[in-house]
Parts: C-alpha cells; structure tokens; sequence
C-alpha cells in the first residue's frame, strides 16, 4: 500500500510540475511535451503521445479556475 502511494505522489508531483511547465514556458507545446516526456522516461515513467496529451489535458482541468 505504500508503494501505491508513494507512485500516486510522484506522478501528482510530475503532473504539477508539467503543468508548471507548460505554463511558464516559452516554447512550443510540442517541444515541451517531448521534454516532459524525457524528464519522465529518465524518472522510469513511459507515457505514449496519447497517454501524455490525456495528462496534458487533465492539469489544464485542474488548473482552471472554478466557475462560481
């Protein structure tokens, strides 16, 4: 069960840290994801395009601001 949480923490803290990414930097988007994917690869983490645009997507979600 640790294990579990510790890989649910780590990639919580790597799709932070994407979002950030993203967010701050001045580079195409196509360019960033393959350096994302590259940082994960080099943690063990293999994602396919369609698994990196799907978490891609999922912290823009998160990081919009609720609608009240």
């Amino acid at each position: 069960m640790k294990t579990l949480n510790f890989l649910v923490a780590f990639i919580g803290g790597a799709a932070v840290g994407a979002a950030c990414g993203l967010l701050l930097a001045p580079e195409k988007g196509e360019d960033t994801r393959e350096k994302i994917a590259e940082a994960l690869k080099k943690r063990g983490i293999r994602l396919g395009r369609k698994e990196m645009d799907e978490l891609v997507k999922d912290i823009a979600e998160e990081l919009e601001p609720e609608a009240e």
